[in-house]
């Protein structure tokens, strides 16, 4: 892997991050839970594992809580720590949706098939894509063809992810696989299986699946055609 692509590996994740990074409506490491969270969510938000966040809240499989329940999220200085960092990041400006591209600016087709579950919020501390539940080890595949520029665990919260870069300004984003079956550098194609779905570092099998427009999460079901439709492009 040639310096450069390591570089623009670095620089795709770094911007990934800071448009992740969100209010997380904490207080010292104390979280309470809005509607809409799950535990996965709740540990991109805090950097606390989900593993963690359940343990510390003797929270049991299948993880089941509740709107306004008040969560331990680990010590005191690492949870202030991130609440500041998010607090820093989340002042960015972003993208508001008029700014966004318009539809059939570039093709696009679902990653996978299967129930969305949690949809896209552009709110603080929002779901910054949409979730898809079905079966383990389903195929996932590349919504739009482009270059991987990621493939691994280190981002906590997201579990065996992996990111693809389509043009200049898009990104895709692809996590809580199972079994990853590209590397990084490589060229793919729209609709090839990259990897299969899984549970890495959440509560439940599913797909979190975002699209970026300069670095800012953008609603996928805005773009994406009628599931279980091919792409009329």
């Amino acid at each position: 892997m040639t310096r450069s692509f390591c570089l623009m590996c670095c620089l795709v994740v770094a911007l990934f991050l800071a448009g992740c990074s969100g209010s997380s409506d904490s207080d010292g490491n104390v979280y309470t839970v809005k509607r809409g969270d799950t535990l996965s969510r709740i540990s991109r938000l805090t950097g606390t594992s989900v593993q963690e966040l359940a343990r510390l809240n003797n929270i049991s499989p299948p993880y089941t809580i509740e709107v306004g329940q008040r969560l331990k999220t680990g010590s005191k200085t690492t949870a202030g720590k991130k609440s500041s960092k998010s607090t820093k990041t989340a002042s960015r400006p972003s993208l508001p949706p008029v700014s966004w591209p318009p539809v059939g600016d570039r093709c696009w087709r679902w990653p996978t098939s299967g129930k969305v579950i949690l949809p896209y919020s552009s709110a603080d501390g929002g779901n910054k894509g949409i979730d898809i539940t079905a079966r383990r080890g389903q195929p996932i595949y590349a919504a739009g063809s482009g270059k991987v520029v990621y493939v691994g665990n280190q981002l906590r919260g997201y579990g065996n992810l992996i990111m693809i870069k389509h043009g200049e300004n898009y990104i895709t984003a692809y996590a809580h696989n199972d079994t990853l079956m590209v590397n990084n550098g490589q060229n793919v194609k729209i609709g090839q299986q990259i990897a299969t779905m899984g549970s890495t570092d959440t509560d439940s099998v599913r797909l979190h699946f975002q699209i970026r427009y300069k670095a800012t999460a953008i609603d996928p079901l805005r773009y994406l055609p009628p599931q279980g439709s091919k792409p009329k492009c």
